[in-house]
């Protein structure tokens, strides 16, 4: 990550509410071909998310505490805000100052700016102005919201004219995809309620829309970094449970993947 900060692009996207298990099969049945063509052949690596709903995920993350393997640590870290004692960075881990990568990332030059789409990226209250206001170029319209069934199409619409407008210099860009957050039954024609296959239907709704999004990015001419997960998960019944914010598998458990690109 070193070797990255100042050089390239940096592209952060959570799929919002994704689940690793539906993720997976989709993955394997093909029926995600524009994420697949960025991951690896095996798809995605299944991590834990350090948090069970979107606000406390996003703060760990900006932090620098990203999901983690499941298997035993310590795992070192990506990038990380300061912190005396951390057992999780090393040579390789960028370690800066601030108190989030979007203030340490511009301190270093970049433009960071944010599309949001769920609640707590919306600016409509104190709260959820809170991480939008981390960015000095923060996006919210109600077309991004979890009750447009075409959201994702409107936010990639923004990032096209965003990443064509600003400054000179790298760019750090975070994306809060809404689509599969409930509601998602729109995505099963005649569906009544929310379920696994409406969440399975999102996903390939929001791939659709993948391949623009890494265009834009790639027609910035400079190499980049993506970071693509989900922040957690949710429950459809499972053991009673339905929705997030509880300690389920089905909320903790989340498909992750980051790489680099090169060619523009």
């Amino acid at each position: 990550m070193n070797a990255i900060v100042g050089s390239h692009d940096i592209l952060f996207v959570t799929l919002d509410t994704l689940r690793y298990d539906v993720a997976a099969e989709l993955h394997a049945a093909g029926r995600t071909p524009a994420l697949a063509r960025f991951l690896p052949p095996d798809g995605w690596e299944r991590r834990h998310t350090p948090a069970s709903f979107t606000y406390a995920a996003h703060h760990a993350f900006f932090a620098g505490f990203l999901p983690t393997p499941p298997t035993p640590g310590p795992h070192r870290r990506l990038f990380a805000a300061g912190f005396p004692g951390s057992t999780t960075v090393d040579e390789g881990t960028w370690v800066f100052e601030q108190p989030d990568v979007v203030s340490a990332l511009a301190s270093h030059g970049y433009h960071t700016a944010c599309v949001g789409g769920v609640g707590f990226f919306n600016r409509r209250s104190a709260l959820g102005c809170v991480l939008p206001d981390l960015f000095a170029d923060a996006h919210w319209e109600p077309e991004f919201g979890v009750t447009e069934p075409d959201s994702t199409r409107y936010q990639v619409d923004r990032i096209e004219h965003l990443v064509r407008t600003v400054p000179p210099g790298p760019l750090f860009l975070f994306l809060n995809v809404s689509a599969i957050h409930q509601p998602n039954r729109y995505y099963v024609p005649g569906a009544a309620e929310d379920s696994r296959e409406t969440h399975a239907a999102a996903l390939t709704y929001v791939d659709g829309h993948i391949e623009r999004l890494f265009t834009a990015m790639a027609k910035r001419g400079r190499p980049w970094l993506a970071i693509v997960c989900s922040d957690h998960g949710t429950a459809y019944g499972e053991d009673g449970h339905t929705g997030h914010r509880v300690a389920h598998e089905s909320v903790w458990t989340v498909p992750y993947a980051h790489f680099v690109v090169h060619d523009a």
